[in-house]
């Protein structure tokens, strides 16, 4: 295997940089450009596989610390430089809340343990509050020095059961199959786990591996199939850029993509380096493979960047998007020039002289500045997380605490609002048992957030609530997709049906139904989509209210809340910090935040069933222009479409003159 400098290499990772960069700055045409991370795993594995096998084929042994020391060299000065300076500028751009929680994920990213910390809060790195953290990024360079630990072993005890290419592969074949097994059970059952724990993830460094010791040797002197397999393997990652996307489940099979295409792209290089010839000095088919493609300068000077440019790039668009909520094409490009620019800094004035300097490159010497370098890391996260909770006052406490109270019925028993797998309806009562009437509140979680003053409102009238609430699953019946299990949400199907009979069965005074818009989930699609998921929503609320109708069973749907462009309680956190008020900043205009348009489709819909009303409190978050965040000085929601409780409560009123 060559041990000289591959530029198709260096031309692979502009493109796996490129893809993630193209993805997080919300390059829509590049849907799967996340999965550049996986190759970046690919390429890792491959050229530490080589050094490593060199080393034990030569010497029989492996100098650990050395290796480590490269490592250090390679990865940490950057990443700490990158660290501290986005715990820098986010003491001005975030909230002391966020500036607590967000320290202690740089705490965790400068141990290279931010994978760990994510799990334990079983974090989606697709979720919409993922887009806040500004650290979230470092989860894939804490999996690939975990690698690191670990690899080096393995290969010894391949070399110490039998030396030779065979008992390498054997090995690294099997603890690839049971990391690929693993993965691909763990990805729908535990999806968080599949994703961020580094042994689930071993298999795609290990297929790096495995590819060190294939026989490429035979496709020297076969030029048409080397350029084939390459451009194969250059189709495979352009399939998984276009053809993924976060609506799918991940890594999976589907991370099989990038990986086999970047196995054979780093084949067909290695097949045409041992040829001997510069890739611009190559020729006749030589020429048309793609390490020539991949040896050209823009993608050579990106490549040189990329560890840079991939620690850079997410803060940046992380701060723009909190300093300025939507942001423009022309401003995403100045971002990336931002980040571009911050990249061509941090490489020649911090990644490249420590990764080159005499005094550091001598034996394992640079273990000690490393550890000095870790251990200050996670010093000054600590601190920042400390002196961020000082800085908490009255009124952020109030808008956290605001945030954080949970609705009457999550208060009571959080089981009453059911999980996404639980099928059996499970109905909470609140109230007088002998009350004279029944009201249902039948939906998803925007039916829950009114339960605290429909409660109060029933109590009053000599009325008790009974509750029929599923996460993420709407009263109207209609099949959808669930964004966290990345399937259809054939629970929530079950649910709803076994809930309408039960309902009907209890001859409730009233049914109250709520749920999430539609128009919150279409407002991206064409307008021929849109037109075709609007009648099929109808057709499922009319079915509903039907079912209802027919029993004799009359039924109140309240037309859901407006939606915020930015999570609603960190956006205003964000504004006293600046000193600035919340309003117009942190309020969304009502064309975009209102469904008004959904909500006339709806209302038709109900004035069409008999026994049926409509309720629209919608003038007490919007006026004709925008819809606002904080209303007589309470924090109107607690994310970006759910109520805060604490002013749910103020709506006691309407709600009791609209139902009672």
């Amino acid at each position: 295997m060559a041990a000289a400098f591959r530029p198709d290499i260096q031309g692979l990772r502009a493109l796996a940089v490129g893809g993630v960069v193209a993805y997080h700055f919300g390059l829509t045409a590049l849907p799967g450009g996340f999965a550049g991370v996986d190759i970046f795993f690919v390429i890792s594995g491959w050229l530490i596989s080589t050094h490593l096998m060199r080393e034990i084929a030569e010497s029989g042994r492996l100098d650990l610390w050395r290796f480590y020391a490269r490592r250090a060299r390679r990865l940490l000065p950057a990443a700490l430089f990158v660290i501290l300076a986005t715990l820098a500028a986010g003491y001005f751009i975030l909230a002391p809340q966020e500036q607590t929680l967000y320290s202690r994920g740089a705490m965790f990213a400068s141990a290279y343990t931010i994978n760990l910390w994510l799990l334990r809060w079983s974090f989606d790195y697709f979720a919409a509050d993922a887009a806040s953290n500004p650290f979230i990024h470092f989860w894939s360079l804490s999996v690939e020095e975990q690698f690191y630990l670990a690899w080096p072993a393995l290969l010894l005890l391949a070399a110490w059961l039998r030396p030779g290419r065979r008992t390498a592969a054997a090995v690294i074949g099997v603890a690839s199959l049971a990391s690929l097994a693993a993965c691909l059970w763990l990805t729908s059952a535990a999806p968080a786990w599949a994703f961020y724990f580094s042994p689930l993830r071993a298999w795609e460094f290990a297929a790096g591996g495995l590819a060190t010791l294939a026989p490429v040797a035979f496709l020297r002197w076969r030029p048409g199939l080397l350029s084939a397999l390459g451009w194969l393997g250059l189709a495979l990652i352009a399939a998984a850029y276009l053809l993924l996307s976060e609506n799918l489940p991940f890594p999976g099979w589907r991370a099989l993509l990038p990986v086999a295409g970047t196995v054979l792209v780093l084949l067909s290089g290695a097949s045409a380096e041992q040829t001997g010839r510069p890739a611009q000095q190559r020729t006749g088919w030589q020429a048309f493979a793609p390490a020539t493609a991949l040896s050209l300068p823009p993608l050579q000077w990106i490549g040189t960047l990329s560890y840079s440019l991939y620690l850079w790039h997410w803060p940046v668009i992380v701060y723009a998007g909190m300093l300025v909520p939507d942001l423009s094409v022309p401003q995403r490009l100045g971002c990336g020039v931002l980040a571009l620019s911050l990249s061509v800094f941090t490489y020649h004035l911090i990644e490249n002289p420590a990764r080159r300097g005499a005094w550091l490159a001598a034996g394992a010497r640079a273990l000690i500045p490393a550890a000095a370098l870790t251990g200050a890391g996670v010093a000054v996260a600590y601190a920042n997380a400390h002196l961020a909770a000082r800085n908490i006052d009255t009124a952020q406490r109030g808008i956290e605490q605001a945030a954080e109270k949970p609705s009457i019925v999550r208060a009571t028993d959080k089981s009453c609002l059911l999980d996404f797998h639980t099928v059996t309806p499970k109905p909470c009562v609140f109230g007088a048992a002998n009350a004279a009437h029944t009201i249902v509140l039948f939906g998803d979680s925007h039916a829950d957030h009114w339960s605290t003053p429909l409660v109060e409102a029933a109590k009053r009238n000599d009325t008790k609530v009974i509750t029929y609430l599923k996460s993420s699953c709407r009263a109207s019946r209609l099949s959808t997709f669930n964004a966290v299990l990345k399937r259809d949400y054939t629970e929530c199907d079950a649910w709803r049906e076994q809930a309408i009979s039960d309902i009907i069965r209890r001859k409730p005074r009233l049914v109250v139904i709520s749920e999430f818009s539609i128009g919150n989930l279409i407002r991206d699609m064409p307008a021929a989509g849109r037109a075709a998921e609007i009648a099929r929503w109808q057709a499922g609320l009319r079915s509903t209210l039907q079912a209802f109708s027919q029993a004799g069973v009359e039924t109140a749907v309240i037309r859901d809340t407006p939606i915020n462009a930015s999570f609603a309680d960190s956006c205003v956190a964000r504004a006293l910090w600046w000193r600035e008020a919340p309003s117009p900043h942190c309020d969304t205009p009502r064309t975009e935040a209102a469904n008004d348009s959904t909500a006339a489709a709806e209302r038709a819909v109900v004035y069409s069933v008999p026994d049926t009303r409509y309720i629209d409190l919608t003038d007490r978050f919007c006026d004709p222009t925008a819809c606002h965040v904080v209303i007589s000085g309470q924090l109107a929601f607690r994310d970006r479409h759910h109520l805060a409780t604490a002013f749910a409560e103020t709506l006691e009123g309407p709600l009791e003159g609209a139902l009672f």
